[in-house]
């Protein structure tokens, strides 16, 4: 595992002060939140998930772009990652397909959270929603 402070040097997406940056970044390979952001593993997606194939590049991929001054999700690999964004019907939870191959990693920056990290193995991304007054996604 490495500090916060070694994942912004490595991967350059800085985070808010309040975050200790001496905090070591955990790599799981459970479900897993960030915000708004929901981690499931395929064995729990409840529908067969195929492997993703198109690698994440350098520069990552944004999960969830910010919107109305938000921060961006950023997906980020450390050796094979791979991604495929769900291209299904729009306000889907669902937002792709994420591979981590054996000897990999993948990790989510965001400003506000931090990272996360992702252990080896097949992952379908989603957006969280809450029920308030009425059931709308969460907003970060």
């Amino acid at each position: 595992m490495r500090t916060l402070t070694q994942m912004i040097d490595r991967h350059g997406v800085d985070v808010l002060e309040h975050l200790d940056r001496e905090q070591l970044v955990p790599v799981l390979d459970r479900l897993q939140a960030q915000g708004d952001i929901i981690v499931v593993p395929a064995v729990m997606a409840n529908r067969p998930t195929a492997a993703a194939k198109t690698a994440v590049p350098a520069a990552g991929v944004a999960v969830v772009r910010g919107e109305n001054g938000g921060n961006t999700h950023l997906l980020l690999a450390e050796g094979d990652v791979r991604w495929d964004a769900y291209t299904g019907t729009p306000g889907q939870l669902r937002l792709g397909t994420l591979t981590v191959a054996d000897g990999a990693t993948a990790y989510l920056a965001h400003p506000e959270h931090g990272y996360a990290g992702i252990a080896p193995g097949t992952y379908e991304i989603r957006r969280q929603r809450e029920q308030a007054d009425e059931i709308r996604l969460v907003q970060d």
